[in-house]
């Protein structure tokens, strides 16, 4: 079985470098709608949360 890691990698090694960063918006879109239709709504916000508050509270890489 593939993990969502190396498919991930896989497509993004097929865009180009100016698409990378749009392909990677959609997927987590996704993922949060499809966290909203198994979990319900107010689990994938706090998920979302999450995610958002672990990059806020990560320093930028030089």
């Amino acid at each position: 079985m593939t993990s969502a890691a190396e498919l991930l990698r896989a497509e993004l090694g097929r865009r180009p470098p100016d698409q990378r960063a749009r392909y990677i918006k959609e997927v987590l879109a996704h993922a949060a709608a499809g966290l909203s239709l198994l979990e319900g709504e107010t689990a994938a916000a706090e998920a979302v949360y999450r995610l958002a508050d672990a990059m806020v509270s990560t320093p930028p890489r030089d």
